[in-house]
C-alpha cells in the first residue's frame, strides 16, 4: 500500500515508517523542516512538506495514498488547548478527504480506557481534542477509522518522553524519585512493538478497532524510580503527591497516577507478539544514560 504518514520523523513515526518500508509498503512521510524532510527520506520514504496547521498538505497526503497513519501532535504541555486544537483539525481535514473510500485511517490514541470501552474524552475541549471519537464519526461515512492506543511508555534508546524527563529530573535533583508510596503503574511498550501493531493494524483491522499498543501492563512507579536510581547511582526517595508537581515539573501530574492497561484482547486478535525489552531493562541498559535534547 501507499501509505501517508504523519508525524514520520517522530518517536514512533520514524519506527513505524521503518516497520512499513521493511514490509514492502510505499510510505510518504510529513516533514515540517529540512532536517526532517532528510530523516524521513534517510528511512527509506517519499517526503511531503507541511506541518499539522498546513491542513492543504494534510489533505493532499491522504488523498494521494491508500492508507494514513496519523502520529502527530504539537504535545505543547504549556498551551494543552492548543495541541487539542490542531489535533482535532487534522483528524477532520484527513477524515473529510478519506470520506466515501473506505481506506484505513489509524489516529494516535492512550489507553486511558479498557480495550472494548470507548474512551472517555469527547468533543473539542477534551484531551487530544476528543480526537479518537472525532474520527470514529466518520466511519459511517465510508472511513475505516481505527485508534492506536499507546501506552503512557513507549520507551527505547533515544526516547524523549516522559522516562526521559523523569529521568532527567532526577539527574538534576540527585534523587530519583516515586509519588507516595509508587503501588501506582504504568503500562508500556517498546517502541518497536508499537510499530509493528500499527503495521498490522492498518493491514488487519476493521473500522472502530482500538488498538491497544501494551506490552506490560502495569509497571509499579517506585520499580521505574528504582531502576533510574540504580542506574544512576542515586538514592531513591519518595514524595508526597501534594509535593509531586514541585519535584517532577509538569509530569509530577501523571507520575502518581495509575495509568495501567491491558493489550491482551489485542495480541490475540492481531498475532501481535512484543518481543523488545521491557522498560525495566530498557533504563537498566544506559537507554537513558544521556540528557535528551527537544526541538
Amino acid at each position: 500500500m501507499r501509505v501517508f504518514v504523519t508525524g514520520a520523523s517522530g518517536w514512533i513515526g520514524s519506527a513505524v515508517v521503518h516497520e512499513l518500508v521493511a514490509a514492502g509498503h510505499d510510505v510518504v512521510g510529513l516533514a515540517r523542516s529540512d532536517s526532517a524532510a532528510a530523516f524521513v527520506a534517510g528511512r527509506g520514504a517519499a517526503v511531503l512538506r507541511g506541518d499539522l496547521d498546513d491542513l492543504d498538505s494534510l489533505r493532499r497526503g491522504a488523498n494521494d495514498a491508500e492508507a494514513t497513519v496519523h502520529l502527530a501532535n504539537k504535545h505543547d504541555w504549556s498551551n494543552p488547548a492548543e495541541s487539542n486544537r490542531a489535533e482535532r483539525a487534522a483528524v477532520e481535514t484527513i477524515a473529510c478527504a478519506l470520506a466515501g473510500s473506505d481506506r484505513p485511517f489509524v489516529v494516535a490514541s492512550g489507553v486511558l480506557a479498557g480495550e472494548t470501552e470507548p474512551s472517555p474524552f469527547v468533543g473539542p475541549d477534551s484531551l487530544r481534542g476528543g480526537s479518537e471519537n472525532r474520527v470514529f464519526d466518520f466511519i459511517d461515512q465510508g472511513v475505516r477509522a481505527i485508534a492506536a492506543r499507546f501506552a503512557p511508555t513507549v520507551h527505547g534508546t533515544h526516547d524523549q518522553g516522559f522516562i526521559a524527563r523523569i529521568t532527567e529530573v532526577a539527574r538534576h535533583r540527585g534523587v530519583s524519585a516515586y509519588v507516595g508510596d509508587g503501588s501506582t503503574a504504568w503500562a508500556a511498550v517498546h517502541r518497536a512493538d508499537a510499530a509493528q501493531l500499527v503495521r498490522l493494524g492498518l493491514e488487519q483491522a476493521p473500522a472502530g478497532a482500538r488498538l491497544h499498543a501494551v506490552a506490560e501492563d502495569a509497571v509499579p512507579t517506585r520499580v521505574i524510580a528504582e531502576a533510574i536510581g540504580a542506574r544512576l547511582g542515586l538514592p531513591i526517595t519518595s514524595v508526597t503527591p501534594a509535593e509531586a508537581v514541585d519535584h517532577f515539573g509538569f509530569i509530577g501530574q501523571f507520575f502518581g497516577r495509575d495509568m495501567s492497561s491491558s493489550g491482551r484482547l489485542t495480541q490475540t486478535t492481531y498475532g501481535w507478539q512484543p518481543t523488545g525489552p521491557t522498560l525495566v531493562q530498557d533504563i537498566a541498559a544506559g537507554a537513558y544514560d544521556t540528557p535528551t535534547s527537544r526541538d
